[in-house]
C-alpha cells in the first residue's frame, strides 16, 4: 500500500460551516440511498435465520444445539465462501457504475454467476456428509445425528445464497436496491407467519421451520429474477451473452481473494463456536454462545448496510476518477456508523439480562447469556467500525491486502487468545468472547492505519486501468446516466 502524499483539504473542508454541512447533508442522501435499503435487506435475510432459531429452540435444547452448529459451522462456512467470492461484483460493478461502463455491469453478474454457481456445487458435500463431519470433530453423537437432518434443509439456502447476494450487488451498485429490501420484508414477514403455521399449530417441528424458510427465502430470489431480466435494469441488462464465458480468469482471482477475506472474518467465529462445544457443560455452552453471535450478527446487518454503502459510494467515486469525494465518503460513512452502534449499545446494555427468553425457554441458557451481555455489548459497539472499513476495502479493491489482515489478526491473536483464555482461565466462554474481540480490534486498527496512509489518486489510476483492460467493444457506446429509482 503507498504511502498518503499530502493532500489537500476537501474543498467542502475549506469554506464556512454552511458550506460542510451542505456537502454533509449531500452525502448523507447518498449513503443512506444505498444503506437503508441494504439494512433493511440484511436485516430481513439473517432475521429469517435468527427467526427459525427461535422457533427450533422452543422444540428443544438439543434441536436448537444442532441448528446452531450447522449455521455456525457449517451454513457459515458456505456462505462465507459463497458471499466473499459475491463481494467481488460489489468492486467490478461500483467502479463500472462511476465509468459508466454500465453494459458491462450485466456482463460482470453473469460472469459471477458462472464461477460462484460452480463453486456452489463443490460445497454440497458439506452439507450432504454433515453428521459425519460434526462427528469427526468430536461434537456430540446426539446433536451431530440431528445436524446432519437440519443440514439437508439448507441445501436450497445455499443455492438462494448465489443468485441472492450477486443480484443484490449489482442493483446496489447503481442504485436500484430499494427493490430488493421490498422483496425481502415480505418475504421475512411470511417466513414469521409459516413457521408460527408450521411449528406451532401443524406441529411439524423442525421440518416445519426449515420448510418455511426455504420457501421465503426463494420467493425473494423470484421477485429479483422478475424485475432484473423483466426489463427494469435496461441499461445494465442486456440479456445472456457468450462473452460471459470470457475473461473469466481475472474474476475467478478477485472472487477467490474476496472469499478468502470474508471468509476469514465469518469463520472466525464459526471456529470459536467450535471451541465452546468443547467445553464443560456443551449443549448450555453451545446455546448461549450463538444466542449471543446471533444477536451481534443481526445488528451487525446493520453495519453491514453501511459496509454496503462504503462499497459503493467509494468504488464509484474511484469510477468516476474523485479522489477528494472517496475521501469525504468514508468519513461520512464511518461517523453514521459509530453513531448507530453506541445506540445499540446502550440498547443491549440494558436488554440483557432478558434477551435470550425469545430464543430459548431455558434458564440455564439464559443465565449463561446474560452473563455475556456486557460482551454482546462491546462487540456491537466494535462492529460499528470494522465492517466500515472492509468495505471501503471491497470499494478500492483491496481484497488481497486485506485477506493477509485478517489472517494475522484473528487466527495469530484473536484465536490463540480466546482458546487461553476459554481453557486456562475461569473465564469459560468469556475467554473465548474477549479472545475475539482483541482479533478484531486488531484488525480495526490496522485497516484504520491502512485507509489512512492510502493515496487515493493512485486508487483512481488502478480502477480506471482495471475497467479499460476490461471493457467490451460493444460497451463503450455512450448511454444517459440510468434511473435511480
Amino acid at each position: 500500500m503507498e504511502s498518503r502524499v499530502d493532500e489537500e483539504l476537501l474543498p467542502s473542508e475549506k469554506g464556512d460551516g454552511e458550506e460542510l454541512k451542505g456537502r454533509i447533508w449531500s452525502e448523507s442522501k447518498k449513503l443512506w440511498r444505498v444503506s437503508g435499503p441494504a439494512i433493511l435487506t440484511r436485516l430481513s435475510v439473517f432475521g429469517m435465520l435468527v427467526v427459525t432459531q427461535a422457533f427450533i429452540g422452543h422444540i428443544g435444547e438439543t434441536e436448537l444445539a444442532a441448528y446452531a452448529l450447522v449455521q455456525s459451522i457449517i451454513v457459515r462456512f458456505a456462505k462465507g465462501i459463497l458471499l466473499g467470492m459475491g463481494s467481488a461484483l460489489e468492486t467490478f460493478c461500483g467502479q463500472a457504475f462511476g465509468a459508466r461502463q454500465y453494459q458491462m455491469m450485466g456482463m460482470y453478474m453473469q460472469r459471477s454467476w458462472i464461477v460462484i454457481l460452480s463453486t456452489a456445487f463443490l460445497i454440497l458435500p458439506l452439507y450432504i456428509f454433515a453428521t459425519p463431519i460434526l462427528k469427526l470433530l468430536h461434537q456430540d453423537e446426539e446433536i451431530a445425528e440431528a445436524g446432519g437432518k437440519i443440514a439437508l434443509w439448507f441445501i436450497p439456502i445455499n443455492f438462494y445464497f448465489v443468485f441472492n447476494y450477486t443480484m443484490q450487488m449489482f442493483l446496489q451498485a447503481q442504485l436500484k436496491n430499494s427493490i430488493i429490501a421490498w422483496l425481502a420484508s415480505i418475504s421475512f414477514t411470511l417466513h414469521v407467519l409459516l413457521s408460527w403455521i408450521f411449528v406451532d399449530k401443524l406441529n411439524l417441528g423442525v421440518g416445519g421451520a426449515m420448510g418455511s424458510m426455504v420457501l421465503s427465502s426463494w420467493l425473494t430470489l423470484a421477485g429479483e429474477f422478475v424485475y432484473v431480466f423483466g426489463g427494469w435494469c435496461p441499461q445494465t441488462w442486456r440479456g445472456f451473452s457468450r462473452s460471459a464465458f470470457s475473461e473469466l480468469w481475472p474474476v475467478v482471482k478477485l472472487s477467490v481473494s474476496s472469499g478468502v477475506m470474508i471468509c476469514l472474518e465469518l469463520w472466525y467465529n464459526s471456529l470459536l463456536i467450535l471451541v465452546a462445544a468443547y467445553m464443560k457443560n456443551a449443549t448450555i455452552a453451545i446455546s448461549a454462545f450463538s444466542i449471543c453471535l446471533n444477536i451481534s450478527t443481526w445488528e451487525l446487518m446493520i453495519s453491514f448496510g453501511f459496509l454496503s454503502a462504503a462499497s459503493v459510494r467509494v468504488a464509484n467515486e474511484l469510477g468516476r476518477g474523485d479522489p477528494k469525494a472517496a475521501i469525504f465518503a468514508i468519513k461520512v460513512v464511518s461517523s453514521t456508523s459509530i453513531s448507530v452502534g453506541v445506540v445499540f449499545f446502550v440498547l443491549f446494555l440494558a436488554l440483557g439480562n432478558v434477551i435470550s427468553y425469545a430464543f430459548s425457554s431455558s434458564v440455564e441458557v439464559a443465565k449463561e447469556v446474560s452473563s455475556l451481555s456486557v460482551l454482546l455489548s462491546f462487540s456491537i459497539l466494535l462492529n460499528s467500525v470494522q465492517p466500515v472499513l472492509t468495505g471501503v476495502a471491497l470499494g478500492a479493491g483491496w481484497q488481497s491486502i486485506v485477506a493477509y489482515v485478517n489472517i494475522g489478526c484473528y487466527y495469530v491473536i484473536g484465536m490463540p487468545l480466546g482458546i487461553l483464555l476459554g481453557y486456562l482461565t475461569s473465564l469459560q466462554v468469556k475467554g473465548i468472547w474477549i479472545g475475539m474481540m482483541l482479533g478484531i480490534a486488531a484488525q480495526t486498527l490496522v485497516l484504520i492505519c491502512i485507509t489512512g496512509r492510502t493515496d487515493w489518486s493512485i486508487q483512481v489510476q488502478k480502477a480506471s486501468a482495471r475497467l479499460n483492460r476490461w471493457l467490451l467493444p460493444d460497451a463503450n457506446e455512450s448511454y444517459d446516466h440510468p434511473s435511480h429509482a
